[in-house]
C-alpha cells in the first residue's frame, strides 16, 4: 500500500512515528540537497538535515495543510540554515574559548597533496557556482541526480515530476550548467 505525503502526514500529526519515519525517508535527499546547494559542504549538510528533520517531527502537529508538507519541510530547512549562519557568526565574533591550544603543524595531513586538493576544491567551488547560478526548477533536479546520485524515480517522486519531465529538466540544465562553467572546468556528468 503507497500512501500519499497528505496521509503520512495525517497519520504523523497523530503521533504515528512510523508515518514520520516514511516521510523522512521520501523528503531526505531532496532536504539534503537544498542544503548541500546552499553550504556546499557534505558534513554541514547532512548535521542541517539532521536538524530539519529533529524540528519538523517536534512541531508537525502545527503544520496546518498536510499537502504543503515538502514547502514547509524546505522552508524549515532553510530556517536551519539561517539560524547556523547567525550561530557561526556570533561564535567567529566571540573567538576561542579556553582550552588547550592545539598547534597544527604537528599533526599530520592524511589528505592529497596541497596542490590537488586546492585545484579539486576550486574545481568544486567553480561548478557549484555554476550549479547556484541555474534557475530553481534545474537546480534542485541536478543536485539529486549528479551530487546526491539520485535514480529517476527517486526525484520524480520528490519533485513531483513526470519521467519525461524530469528528463528534459535535467538535459535543459545540464546544457544551461555548461554554458555557464569556465573552459576546462566541465565536469564528466556534463560532458
Amino acid at each position: 500500500m503507497n500512501e500519499s505525503d497528505a496521509e503520512l502526514v495525517l497519520r504523523a500529526k497523530n503521533g504515528d512515528q512510523a508515518a514520520f519515519e516514511e516521510m523522512v525517508r521520501r523528503t531526505s535527499r531532496l532536504v539534503y540537497a537544498r542544503l548541500y546547494l546552499d553550504t556546499g559542504d557534505v558534513h554541514r549538510a547532512e548535521d542541517l538535515v539532521q536538524e530539519t528533520f529533529f524540528l519538523a517531527f517536534r512541531s508537525i502537529r502545527k503544520l496546518a495543510k498536510p499537502e504543503g508538507f515538502r514547502a514547509w519541510l524546505l522552508t524549515i530547512a532553510q530556517n536551519v540554515l539561517t539560524d547556523a549562519v547567525r550561530r557561526d557568526g556570533r561564535q567567529k565574533r566571540a573567538g576561542p574559548t579556553g582550552g588547550v591550544a592545539v598547534h597544527l603543524s604537528v599533526i599530520p595531513d592524511a589528505g592529497p597533496a596541497p596542490d590537488a586538493g586546492a585545484e579539486r576544491e576550486e574545481v568544486r567551488e567553480g561548478v557549484l557556482s555554476a550549479l547556484r547560478s541555474l534557475p530553481e526548477e534545474h537546480r534542485l533536479p541536478l543536485t539529486l541526480r549528479y551530487i546526491t546520485g539520485a535514480d529517476y524515480d527517486t526525484i520524480s517522486a520528490q519533485l513531483g515530476l513526470t519521467n519525461g519531465a524530469l528528463r528534459g529538466l535535467l538535459h535543459r540544465g545540464l546544457k544551461m550548467l555548461r554554458d555557464r562553467l569556465p573552459p576546462g572546468l566541465v565536469p564528466e556528468a556534463c560532458e
